[in-house]
């Protein structure tokens, strides 16, 4: 047999074998489907505790371009801004999408701002303490023109809420290799204002407040399962 057809029948082999590979690896399992369907509308409390929603106020908007590409990567998003008796106002933005892969990926803040015009700086990553756990989160800060708007935001892949970047991407190949495809949400609350250390303290209020209000699976569509139980 000469040298040559050795050679092509050893690449195709490889070729085969590696396609089978893919195919083995290649996670099949949808979370969203065993999880079954809601409804953020519903879901998500529009008075709790201290806190009702204030129609006036709505939080960032996007341009038809930007949603479009949201509506291809998210089946259910959420906007609404809520008021406590002092006045205080924080926006509320939830995205989910039930299908967390590499071609899904969800559209971060530092993004979506951005595009919206805004100079968005001081990425500090944090966490919000309670009862349940810690849930890790990352601060922002974005400005334009006289806006300023302190921001908190998390990501949730499948059952755990991770730190948006590397954490998220391993989280994700944690299921990806278990051949499941995760889910995922995107939870940002935002207020106005120039003061991130009170506006971040009023943030952290206002989840603790709104994760005490959501019964059990409520709470973990929103944050997971907080803690090593989520991994």
């Amino acid at each position: 047999m000469k040298k040559s057809m050795v050679v092509s029948l050893v690449l195709a082999a490889l070729m085969v074998s590696s396609a089978a590979v893919t195919r083995a690896l290649t996670p099949t399992a949808r979370m969203a489907d065993v999880q079954g369907r809601f409804s953020l509308e519903q879901m998500v409390p529009r008075n709790f505790g201290e806190w009702q929603v204030d129609e006036r106020v709505m939080p960032l908007q996007v341009d038809p371009a930007t949603q479009a590409k949201l509506d291809k990567i998210y089946n259910q998003t959420l906007g609404r801004t809520y008021v406590n008796r002092n006045g205080e106002r924080i926006m509320l933005s939830i995205a989910y999408g039930g299908d967390q892969s590499d071609n899904m990926g969800v559209h971060k803040p530092e993004v979506c701002y951005t595009a919206q015009g805004f100079t968005v700086r001081d990425g500090q990553q944090s966490s919000i303490g309670m009862g349940l756990g810690v849930l890790p989160v990352k601060r922002l800060f974005a400005v334009a023109g006289g806006r300023q708007e302190p921001i908190t935001y998390w990501i949730t892949v499948g059952r755990k809420a991770t730190m948006p970047g590397v954490e998220q991407r391993l989280q994700e190949l944690r299921y990806g290799l278990s051949g499941t495809v995760p889910d995922g949400m995107l939870v940002r609350v935002s207020s106005i204002g120039g003061d991130t250390e009170a506006a971040y303290a009023l943030h952290d209020q206002f989840v603790r407040a709104l994760l005490a209000a959501l019964d059990r699976p409520a709470r973990e569509r929103l944050v997971g399962v907080l803690g090593e139980e989520g991994r």
